[in-house]
């Protein structure tokens, strides 16, 4: 049912995209859709973060090999043309919605910083990163760093239509391991 959402999505807009129509493409009963999801925006929510629960934080022995096998990996699934159809309409009637906008941090945004926290936990016990002392500053400097990593990288794919190329990626991770580094 969620790859059927995406697939029409992609396919009819968000404008075109029914209940009725993932129902018939995923082969069920609408009311079956409606038992699991009051809305097409709650509906399109969990389609396109399933896409997102692909990725994962490798420990690969450096942060900076696992900075760029996460921005390699994101920038991967950014490149399907389902996840830019899903995510670009579901961020563009986020911002009419409040409450979807809220959905969308709670369901997509907010679980993806597990990878940055993931990231930096592994640094910080392979000596790379200073250890926190400060809960407070740890959580905002999270959040900062997936901005960074989450705004460029969409920017550079849904925005911009640059590849991200092997020299690309080396290029910003060395940019934000100077400012992680640097402290």
């Amino acid at each position: 049912m969620l790859d059927a959402t995406r697939e029409a999505l992609a396919e009819l807009g968000w404008g075109g995209l029914t209940m009725g129509h993932v129902a018939s493409r995923a082969g069920v009963a609408k009311t079956t859709l409606y038992r699991r999801w009051p809305s097409k925006n709650e509906l399109v929510v969990d389609a396109v973060a399933t896409l997102f629960d692909e990725l994962v934080m490798p420990d690969l022995g450096s942060l900076r090999a696992d900075i760029e096998a996460v921005v390699t990996q994101f920038a991967d699934l950014l490149a399907r043309p389902e996840t830019q159809a899903a995510l670009l309409a579901l961020f563009a009637e986020g911002i009419r919605d409040r409450h979807l906008h809220r959905r969308i941090r709670e369901a997509i945004v907010d679980p993806q910083k597990r990878l940055v926290r993931q990231g930096r936990a592994a640094a910080q016990a392979r000596g790379e990163l200073e250890a926190d002392t400060d809960a407070e500053a740890a959580r905002e400097e999270v959040d900062i760093i997936f901005d960074t990593i989450a705004g460029t990288v969409e920017h550079r794919v849904l925005v911009s239509g640059e590849p991200i190329t092997p020299a690309w990626t080396r290029r910003f991770t060395d940019l934000l391991l100077g400012a992680l580094t640097t402290c």
